[in-house]
């Protein structure tokens, strides 16, 4: 996409910058991989996925509780269905697993800790998904590379050994991950293309969407109560999402604007303070 199609540029990092903002990025975002895996071999996708709609509530609560981020109490009172309705949902979700839900819910955790250390340690560059991928990729590699070697390598040698055909399931695999990469791809294009409570409600449906997937393929059961607390999560996240963005219309002096002291955002300051040599 940057290299051969060039369909964007290709936004220059400083090297010191790649491994004290990006690779702490790449990391958290290799453990929300390794934990939204491990759920999923305790909890059907369609409970995870509802707890993936947990994300916007960790984001606000870590914000404000490490980073000293103010938030609009219609932020607050917006997160009230999301908590509910992942509450009413895990209570009646009759393939409940404590340690599968932790996983999910921790991987929550990380993947609001990846989006803050975006907004914060990427401050001073203009990056969008793709390069941001661009970068991340290399080093998630790295760092996934020796565990998966360590910890499956003999499972995967006996794997390859044993199976007849892998071919179908090499295809499987390299296909996720030309998926994982057109995700990102049209995250960036949606939000460009569209406003962010668009983006928020694709997003919502996307959890409906696998929601219903998930119990027409693996036949999960789903309780009257669960797929309600299902519905009031995903109202709530669509809700959030426009407060989110009628807030953000405001102008910056207005009262009542969640507001963020200058210095605790930028929390590691740039190299080199020249960004139009980095854009």
């Amino acid at each position: 996409m940057i290299k051969v199609l060039k369909l964007k540029p290709l936004i220059a990092v400083d090297p010191e910058d790649r491994w004290r903002r990006i690779f702490p990025m790449s990391f958290v975002f290799c453990i929300n991989i390794v934990l939204g895996n491990v759920s999923l071999r305790y909890i059907p996708v369609s409970f995870m996925q509802t707890i993936k709609s947990f994300t916007p509530a960790t984001t606000v609560f870590l914000q404000w509780l490490v980073w000293r981020k103010y938030f609009d109490l219609r932020i607050w009172f917006s997160l009230v269905p999301i908590v509910g309705g992942i509450l009413l949902t895990s209570v009646t979700e009759l393939s409940f697993n404590m340690f599968g839900f932790c996983a999910a819910l921790f991987g929550c955790l990380a993947t609001s800790t990846k989006t803050i250390l975006a907004e914060s340690l990427l401050h001073g560059y203009k990056f969008d998904s793709i390069n941001t991928v661009y970068y991340m990729a290399p080093f998630a590699t790295m760092i996934l590379a020796i565990p998966a070697m360590l910890l499956e390598g003999n499972g995967v040698l006996e794997w390859l050994h044993t199976h007849q055909s892998v071919c179908s399931s090499l295809i499987i695999i390299f296909s996720s991950g030309v998926m994982a990469f057109c995700l990102n791809f049209s995250i960036f294009y949606v939000i460009h293309s569209t406003t962010a409570v668009t983006f928020n409600v694709a997003g919502n449906l996307k959890v409906a969407v696998a929601v219903l997937v998930s119990w027409l393929i693996f036949r999960n059961p789903i309780s009257g109560l669960n797929a309600v607390g299902c519905a009031i999560t995903l109202v709530g996240c669509t809700f959030y999402g426009y407060v989110r963005h009628m807030l953000s219309q405001q102008p910056p002096g207005t009262p009542q604007t969640p507001r963020t002291p200058r210095n605790l955002i930028e929390l590691l300051p740039l190299v080199n303070d020249k960004i139009d040599d980095k854009v």
